[in-house]
């Protein structure tokens, strides 16, 4: 591959492609040449191996994938089927343009997003190029921003959210504020509040400075509003988690060119805040 980025297929939304002209939706990455969006069915638990992901951005050392709700990045121990499974399976097929099958047995995830949230994750595809990228990560020297739409009518328009993070002794499962936990920073600003059948809802932006398990749900619960479908910290929802990893931008340590990726926003917010999606987001 030379020194560049190359281009797939785009689309936008949740739907299928359609045709074989590539379209260039302006959420999907803005700032640093080319982009791609391709997309793909929801996984499930039970995801088949063919599955092709939804490629947002690749380099000859970087891939980014939209990951779907309902998988995980890191394998568990159980044997579930997982991002990084499809990832290098696809690689094997072919099914990724420009990212040769050799490359396969080095795709590792650099971030990690629960299984329910969705949104932007970063693979490394050489080992020779990696650590640079674990060191990028490490350092929180990435810009990222979540779009999270949380329960109740958030009354303020931006708030610096700074509360330490620690596990919670009574469930394994969870984490909670602490005042003896990690030092954690979220930056949160409304977007748009919406009351429907007489429920309140708040669109937000979130940005973290820091990369805390759980963090974005846990502050938000600490605030008072959980994030709707949270069943952990607040009640499950028919929706699912309403949490997406929408934008990551940094300085590539390898290439040293500046990468901004955006992620299509999913069906699921945009049927919720039409307009705001709409306008903010310029889908």
């Amino acid at each position: 591959m030379g020194n560049q980025t190359f281009a797939h297929r785009s689309s936008r939304g949740d739907g299928a492609h359609g045709g074989s002209t590539p379209a260039a939706p302006r959420n999907a990455m803005r700032g640093s040449g080319p982009y791609a969006v391709q997309e793909s069915a929801t996984c499930r638990r039970d995801a088949p191996a063919d599955l092709s992901p939804r490629v947002l951005y690749v380099s000859e050392t970087l891939l980014a994938i939209d990951k779907p709700a309902g998988i995980i990045v890191h394998g568990d121990g159980t044997g579930t089927k997982t991002l990084t499974d499809l990832v290098r399976s696809a690689v094997e097929r072919r099914a990724i343009d420009h990212v040769a099958p050799t490359c396969a047995a080095e795709i590792q995830a650099l971030q990690r997003l629960d299984r329910d949230t969705t949104g932007i994750v970063l693979f490394s595809i050489c080992k020779r190029t990696q650590g640079a990228y674990d060191a990028l990560i490490a350092a929180h020297s990435a810009r990222k921003h979540y779009l999270a739409v949380a329960e109740g009518r958030v009354p303020w328009g931006q708030r610096d959210i700074r509360v330490p993070i620690g596990r919670d002794r009574h469930d394994a499962r969870r984490m909670r504020a602490s005042r003896t936990g990690k030092d954690a920073h979220t930056e949160a600003t409304v977007l748009d509040r919406r009351r429907i059948y007489g429920r309140w809802y708040t669109l937000l932006d979130l940005r973290l400075y820091s990369g805390r398990k759980h963090q974005i749900r846990v502050h938000l619960a600490h605030e008072g509003f959980p994030l709707v479908g949270d069943a952990l910290y607040g009640a499950g929802d028919a929706r699912g988690l309403m949490l997406h990893a929408r934008r990551l931008a940094f300085t590539d340590p390898v290439s040293h060119t500046p990468v901004d990726i955006h992620a299509p926003i999913p069906k699921r917010f945009r049927d919720l805040f039409p307009r705001s999606c709409s306008r903010l987001f310029n889908m």
